[in-house]
């Protein structure tokens, strides 16, 4: 999808605003097919994602935007990609340690206790699992990969620049998960989490929408996500 002079500006305009106050979720009216096209978004990207434990610029862009209806949640990303690592496979594999991709994080009470992580890959293979923090700061942690997140759709789709992918997760599933505090959002109500991406092509990065400070435990640093907010 060609990108035009005021989608930049846009995430120009955002990007600024992302590093210094809450992430925004829009709510929306529209339908979203939940198909890798992205043509039907119409709130606005922030980005581009930096390396996650310094902050300095990554070697390829990758934007998101975040939406919500009375039903679902929903993810956009567009990921620039000039060398996909990946293929489709089974749910549930643990393509981190393999693929290009996405994730999510979300801490809906902030406790740094219990949060889930959700991946999809280029070719819309995806994981959701539950991480229980066990120490300090998430200095260990156990992984619950039996998680399933009922009615979670995802979807990528292969372009000239790289991939797009669209995520939907239902908040009925995600009030069903014991001991992570998720309620059915109101305007108004915040989540903590962080968004990612892992670049396996030209040369290993991991990023994030919002960087830490230091990169001891890599993307499992709760006590350092941000504030997601739930808009009209």
């Amino acid at each position: 999808m060609k990108l035009s002079r005021l989608f930049y500006f846009v995430v120009f305009l955002f990007s600024f605003l992302s590093y210094s106050q809450n992430i925004p979720i829009y709510r929306i009216t529209n339908a979203i097919t939940i198909d890798g096209d992205l043509s039907d978004w119409k709130t606005p990207f922030i980005g581009p994602f930096v390396i996650h434990d310094s902050g300095v610029k990554a070697t390829q862009e990758t934007y998101v935007s975040l939406s919500w209806d009375n039903e679902n949640l929903y993810l956009g990303y567009k990921s620039k990609d000039s060398k996909i690592i990946g293929s489709a496979i089974n749910h549930d594999t643990q393509i981190f340690n393999t693929d290009d991709l996405v994730e999510l994080f979300l801490d809906p009470d902030g406790d740094s206790e219990n949060y889930i992580e959700i991946g999809v890959n280029a070719f819309s293979s995806n994981y959701d699992m539950i991480i229980h923090c066990i120490s300090p700061s998430c200095g260990g942690w156990d992984t619950d990969i039996s998680l399933d997140i009922t009615g979670l759709k995802t979807a990528s789709k292969i372009n000239k620049d790289g991939y797009d992918t669209e995520i939907m997760i239902p908040f009925s599933s995600l009030t069903a998960v014991k001991d992570a505090g998720f309620t059915v959002p109101i305007v108004g109500t915040k989540w903590k989490g962080n968004l990612f991406r892992i670049d396996y092509g030209n040369e290993t990065e991991y990023q994030a929408i919002s960087p830490y400070d230091g990169s001891q435990f890599g993307f499992h640093q709760p006590n350092q996500f941000k504030v997601f907010e739930f808009m009209e």
